[in-house]
């Protein structure tokens, strides 16, 4: 059986990606979620996303997508393909 994921939603921001970096090197296949809008800055949000990039650069256990969890579509795509 394949190893799970963790669906992190919010992955850009303060929590989400301090989050993802603690499950990436705790060893979990993380699949990072956030639909990247302008809150706040969206430099800071890509500077994070880059960040756990760097993070999980080793451990290959870093997948990000970007759009709403509303959008219930994709959000069900994402749960079927993982």
């Amino acid at each position: 059986m394949e190893s799970e994921y963790i669906l992190v939603t919010g992955s850009a921001g303060f929590i989400g990606a301090a989050l993802s970096k603690y499950l990436i090197n705790k060893g979990f296949k993380v699949i990072g979620m956030d639909n990247i809008n302008n809150y706040y800055d969206i430099e800071l949000k890509k500077a994070r996303l880059k960040n756990i990039e760097t993070v999980s650069l080793s451990k290959k256990n870093w997948l990000f997508e970007s759009f709403s969890i509303e959008n219930n579509s994709k959000l069900n795509d994402l749960f079927i393909k993982y």
